[in-house]
């Protein structure tokens, strides 16, 4: 186990045992060394044009007068491949896609991540078909306005009229919201309003590799920055400031981490995958305590030598082991 492994300010590991083994803390680590594939993967990914610039500079760089983005297409072969069906949401796409059998008995809303200034990416789409296929659910995808060509509220908006539309149709009971990065954001926040409305709530949350704290205050992630190959705390502040347009990035609507633990109490069980290569983990580990704390059925799955959003690239035995945890979780299934 290296020092990075043990960086946890709230939570200890378990000694890894050659085995999985959920400890006290809700914190299960899942491989206690990278895969052959996701070796390779971690290596080109350190050669390639990172998503995101590497420095504050630079990322308001990119952001001045960009021309504005495009979601990805979905692949042709979807229609080919499952039930497609399309609608138009506050003026923006919704796209559902369901097994070729029909509507699944369970429900995703997924919230795609990009740090809320990116569209849909490529590889979005096949990670949504593999939860399709092997989870046997259907999944909704809102392809949300991007930050700064829309406001954070517009996106907040969108994935309430989602919600609402999706609930109205599907027993909210079984319905769970998912996301990854930003969209991990979007999942939990949607999660909390919908707690502080009142009303029904999502049977199951599944986050990959949130960013629960826009601000990245935790000094912890210092530590683990080096090993980071897409996220820089810097770029991702100043991502924060662009997005929270002069709201606090403490604010619990900004940045779930803070949401009181009343607000918290009132969550479904929650599920996180994240990355032991990952800037968001400290968090990750920091929010599962204080989901248990709060009498949540919380757990968090790590993965070592795993970048951020690792789940995405899908040849790997990292990527499959969360899939399939995820189709546990929903069947009520896990050991």
């Amino acid at each position: 186990m290296t020092a990075l492994d043990m960086v946890a300010p709230r939570a200890t590991l378990p000694p890894p045992r050659g085995e999985q083994m959920l400890s006290e803390t809700g914190i299960e680590l899942r491989s206690h060394r990278p895969s052959l594939v996701m070796r390779v993967a971690n290596w080109l990914l350190a050669r390639r044009k990172p998503v995101f610039p590497r420095d504050a500079a630079a990322f308001a760089a990119a952001m001045a007068g960009r021309k504005r983005p495009e979601d990805a297409p979905m692949p042709r072969s979807f229609h080919r491949r499952f039930i497609v069906e399309e609608r138009a949401l506050l003026g923006h796409r919704v796209v559902t896609l369901h097994p070729k059998t029909g509507p699944a008995a369970w429900h995703m809303l997924y919230f795609h991540g990009g740090g809320f200034v990116q569209p849909m990416f490529a590889v979005h789409w096949p990670l949504v078909a593999a939860m399709v296929k092997r989870c046997a659910i259907s999944v909704t995808v809102p392809l949300y306005p991007v930050v700064p060509e829309a406001s954070h509220e517009s996106q907040e908006a969108l994935a309430d009229a989602a919600w609402d539309d999706l609930a109205a149709r599907h027993d909210p009971a079984r319905i769970v919201l998912n996301g990854d990065s930003a969209g991990g954001q979007m999942a939990l926040a949607l999660a909390l309003r919908l707690a502080a409305r009142g009303g029904p709530m999502p049977g199951r949350l599944a986050l990959f590799a949130p960013w629960l704290d826009l601000g990245l205050a935790d000094p912890a992630i210092t530590k683990v920055e080096p090993h980071d190959l897409m996220l820089k705390i810097g770029t991702l502040r100043a991502c924060a400031g662009l997005v929270a347009a002069g709201r606090a990035l403490d604010d619990p609507s900004l940045s779930p981490l803070y949401a009181p633990s009343a607000a918290l109490a009132a969550l479904p069980p929650t599920r996180i995958w994240t990355g032991r290569h990952d800037l968001f983990i400290i968090d990750s580990r920091t929010f599962v305590g204080r989901l248990r704390a709060a009498g949540v059925d919380a757990r968090l799955y790590e993965y070592a030598a795993a970048p951020h959003v690792f789940m995405a690239i899908l040849p790997t035995r990292e990527a499959r082991d969360v899939i399939g945890l995820l189709s546990a979780f929903l069947a009520d299934q896990e050991g």
